[in-house]
């Protein structure tokens, strides 16, 4: 069995920091959240890859062994993901190509 590698904040480039203090806070509300931050960075930003720790998901799901980083993460990086929105201490990660 694979074991992907959990995310830290050091693996994070430049993150933008959202901290909302709502306990009901989903994914979906999160991602509204940060889709408005990347589009104050960039109006035309696109979602590449997301991280939701609480439901242990991650979009896209691609293979782990051997890297450094979640799969997730490095899918986002490697087509240029360069604007990251960080919502309460990595709870939701959102990587965009800005």
């Amino acid at each position: 069995m694979e074991t992907c590698v959990p995310l830290r904040r050091d693996m994070l480039v430049n993150p933008v920091d959202i901290r909302v203090d709502d306990p009901s806070l989903d994914f979906a509300a999160a991602k509204k959240i940060a889709d408005e931050a990347a589009r104050r960075i960039s109006p035309d930003a696109t979602l590449l890859a997301w991280f939701d720790r609480k439901e242990g998901a991650f979009s896209p799901v691609w293979g782990c062994s051997g890297r450094a980083k979640p799969s997730w993460l490095v899918y986002a990086e490697s087509r240029g993901g360069n604007i990251v929105i960080d919502i309460n201490d990595e709870a939701y990660v959102f990587v965009y190509l800005g």
